[in-house]
């Protein structure tokens, strides 16, 4: 057997060679590219459990890729419209915890109707909102194209705003968005020759699913309460 044959074969009388070895504490291996393999002794680090805000917005996702499959006819993520975007949120109302008075209700108007009505349950504007935030947010970590975002349609947005003010009539409760309070001119500047080159924090920062308006009994923030979908289902009103 000539020398290049034994490159790499394993001694096991071998404990590392006189490169101070000895350390009993699992050695590791080199492989042929350069990469180091631990053995049994070594641990690596555990991976960072992820975000609630992408763990909903991963449940999100696969919850409106199963809607697709069980559509009638069924669609394509690529045929996918905001048509059927706003589809999808009239069917999520099957599953929704707000009461949304109509018309014709004594109640309608009234924040806090002293007696129970016969009126629906719906989707809250502020889980639509925010759901819709992340299922964008996802379409264009899967692949897609933000000229082509389904979920930031202008018809989309025009039915959330629809949404947001027949909700605000019903319920009694208008959504105002919260002004940002701008800082004052004194007040940069301190923090400015404070940080000394530093990172001066900018208060409001938004979440990726728009403000919940702060309505009582609104999931705002969380996920729409959608729940697992039918294996059989014709989605469409």
């Amino acid at each position: 057997m000539d020398s290049t044959s034994r490159v790499g074969a394993s001694n096991p009388n071998n404990n590392g060679g006189g490169g101070g070895g000895g350390g009993g504490e699992g050695p590791s291996s080199a492989t042929a590219s350069g990469r180091i393999t631990e053995s049994e002794g070594g641990s690596a680090a555990p991976a960072a459990p992820p975000s609630r805000y992408e763990s909903q917005k991963r449940r999100d996702w696969n919850t409106f890729l199963q809607y697709l499959r069980n559509h009638k006819p069924p669609l394509t993520l690529a045929r996918c419209s905001g048509a059927h975007v706003i589809e999808f949120l009239k069917y999520l109302d099957q599953f929704g915890k707000t009461k949304v008075h109509v018309t014709g209700c004594p109640y309608f108007g009234h924040p806090n109707p002293p007696a129970p009505c016969a009126c629906p349950l719906k989707q809250a504007w502020g889980s639509l909102d925010a759901l819709i935030g992340r299922l964008r947010a996802a379409y264009e970590e899967n692949g897609g194209k933000p000229e082509s975002n389904p979920f930031g349609a202008k018809a989309v947005r025009i039915y959330l705003r629809e949404v947001r003010e027949s909700q605000a009539k019903a319920r009694g409760i208008p959504y105002e968005k919260k002004k940002r309070k701008r800082p004052s001119s004194s007040s940069v500047t301190a923090g400015s020759s404070a940080s000394r080159g530093g990172v001066i924090a900018v208060e409001g920062g938004g979440s990726g699913g728009g403000d919940g308006g702060g309505n009582a009994g609104d999931s705002s923030g969380g996920g729409a309460a959608i729940g697992p979908l039918p294996t059989a289902t014709n989605p469409t009103e």
